[in-house]
């Protein structure tokens, strides 16, 4: 089995949904963003999903934008990127590390060698926010090869035959959109439609994840009751550290009380 799959081996008994937190590589620095990283770990993040930084990231909202213009301000590159990832997994050896990242910024630096160079860092998954599964080919070609899951997202109103394509693609998870538009976030409780959850558990057994806009533990309870396997939180992290960057111990104590109310959240039994 791989990390994904023992994790949700693990929860299903216990009829808990996994908390996966978002965060941009290098935001605001390359040691604050590590430390950052292990907190969220050592504090209920039964996974990570990691931003490369990049100079155009469409599919997300100003609080994330500004994250990865503070982890260029930082100094971080791709190379340093993978330096920090492998040294987060050479610490973190059991938990399941997704990459997010856009097309161009895998183009620049080569399919094939990406892929690579994430296979010899232990990556479990990469999301690829920007490129259309119909154009998909070569970069589940070199995910196959390199034993890495991709990951595709699936709007609230997606067609039959993309959910199709979704469901068939995804091997590590679904990353099921709460809305259309960017990250950010919302205070409503924003649960796909039952129909398309339905529809999605009937033809396959990737997991469903939910993620964009979700920022409270009253959401994450009615998501998890609707029957999704996990959550993924990112702009309200990320929030915490555009605000108190400047003062690393109380964003490390704000991030770490932060970690565990959503993780605690996660723990419903329907």
């Amino acid at each position: 089995m791989n990390r994904y799959q023992k994790l949700y081996k693990t929860l299903i008994p216990f009829k808990h949904g996994c908390f996966i937190p978002f965060v941009i590589l290098g935001d605001p620095s390359i040691n604050t963003s590590l430390k950052i990283i292990d907190i969220l770990i050592e504090n209920g993040a039964d996974g990570l999903e990691l931003g490369i930084p990049f100079s155009d990231p469409l599919a997300d909202g100003k609080i994330i934008q500004n994250a990865n213009l503070r982890a260029f301000s930082s100094g971080i590159s791709i190379y340093k990127c993978f330096k920090m990832l492998h040294d987060i997994r050479k610490k973190h050896k059991t938990i399941p590390i997704g990459l997010l990242s856009y097309a161009n910024l895998i183009f620049k630096f080569g399919i094939k060698d990406f892929y690579l160079k994430c296979s010899n860092m232990d990556i479990d998954s990469i999301l690829i926010a920007d490129l259309p599964i119909e154009e998909s080919y070569s970069f589940r070609k070199y995910a196959k090869i390199c034993h890495i899951s991709p990951v595709f997202i699936c709007p609230p109103d997606a067609e039959q035959n993309i959910i199709k394509k979704i469901a068939k693609y995804s091997t590590g998870y679904i990353y099921l959109l709460s809305r259309s538009g960017v990250t950010g976030i919302d205070n409503e409780i924003i649960v796909p439609p039952l129909y398309l959850i339905n529809k999605l558990k009937k033809i396959t057994n990737v997991p469903i994840i939910q993620g964009f806009g979700i920022s409270n533990t009253k959401q994450i309870k009615q998501i998890i009751l609707s029957g999704i396997s996990g959550i993924i939180c990112g702009s309200i992290i990320i929030q915490l550290i555009e605000q108190y960057c400047h003062d690393e111990e109380k964003l490390i104590q704000k991030i770490k009380n932060l970690s565990l109310s959503l993780k605690k959240a996660t723990k419903i039994i329907a």
